[in-house]
């Protein structure tokens, strides 16, 4: 297999890497301004390449030209940790999303194409992540020189370490009920910016996000039941959304911020039911 992947893409990679380097370095100067301290520039390479408009990914193509991913994912591996330390947060936080993001699709081309599990099968899609075993708490990766998994990346550092809950509209487990896999590295100058634009780019999506006013309802993705607790710290509120608990008036006073005037004044005066939408297992796989 590995023979497969790699022959004759010796020629092929340097000639492509450099013409998708300028590419990259004239059409998303976000790609382009390597973080500080890291550098993501193959990591770019593989998501401009791979990734489409609306974070869908083309996995056939990648599996059969692995090897930038593979670079980008040893080079996580090989970074020592005093250096790590000396970073700023907004640093650490966007080098540990891009993380999480890489190494999903690194699980992903390991297994893929996908084997459905028989009995999961009944629950969830036969290309769904979730078929995979231990995906994210028994599969280890090596990052720093340490085996960590995605579950450990996701709860023991990301939420655990930082206050940061716009972290959850930035990790894709490779399903469509994630938010959509940017066609970018995460970088800490930037980091804000590109996390304002994930939120505005999810509360958009009426699969993650709907006002229904006939009804009086507001349909939120289950991320938002998963993980609300995180939004207290920094969007918890006493006064607006009344009749809500404590972690769905924290997400709804994150979500008026990317809404019309009048939905956020809906969803202020809480005169609704909230419902979890349904998650969708399903490849984030571009067909």
């Amino acid at each position: 297999m590995k023979d497969r992947h790699n022959r004759g893409t010796g020629l092929w990679y340097g000639t492509m890497l450099v013409a998708l380097m300028a590419s990259i370095a004239l059409e998303s100067p976000q790609v382009a301004a390597e973080n500080t301290d890291f550098p993501y520039i193959v990591y770019g390479t593989v998501l401009q390449t791979y990734v489409d408009d609306e974070g869908m990914v083309n996995y056939r193509g990648l599996k059969e030209n692995r090897k930038p991913l593979d670079e980008f994912t040893e080079s996580m591996s090989r970074l020592d940790p005093k250096a790590y330390d000396a970073w700023a947060d907004t640093d650490k936080i966007a080098f540990w999303i891009n993380a999480y993001n890489a190494l999903t699709l690194k699980a992903i081309i390991d297994h893929y194409p996908i084997k459905a599990s028989f009995f999961k099968s009944f629950v969830y899609p036969a290309n769904s992540i979730r078929q995979i075993p231990g995906v994210w708490d028994k599969i280890t990766f090596s990052v720093m020189g340490r085996d960590v998994t995605l579950d450990g990346i996701e709860h023991e550092i990301l939420r655990s370490e930082f206050n940061e809950p716009r972290i959850h509209v930035a990790l894709v487990c490779a399903a469509m009920g994630c938010p959509p896999l940017r066609k970018e590295p995460y970088v800490g100058p930037q980091l804000d910016a590109q996390l304002d634009d994930q939120s505005a780019k999810f509360v958009k999506d009426p699969d993650k996000f709907r006002i229904d006013r006939t009804d009086n309802k507001v349909y939120l993705s289950s991320i938002f039941d998963w993980f609300g607790e995180d939004f207290v710290k920094t969007y918890g509120v006493t006064k607006d959304f009344s009749g809500f608990s404590e972690k769905q008036k924290a997400v709804l006073n994150f979500l008026s911020r990317y809404v019309e005037p009048a939905e956020k004044a809906y969803l202020v005066e809480g005169s609704f039911s909230i419902e979890y939408l349904k998650y969708d297992w399903s490849l984030n796989e571009k067909r």
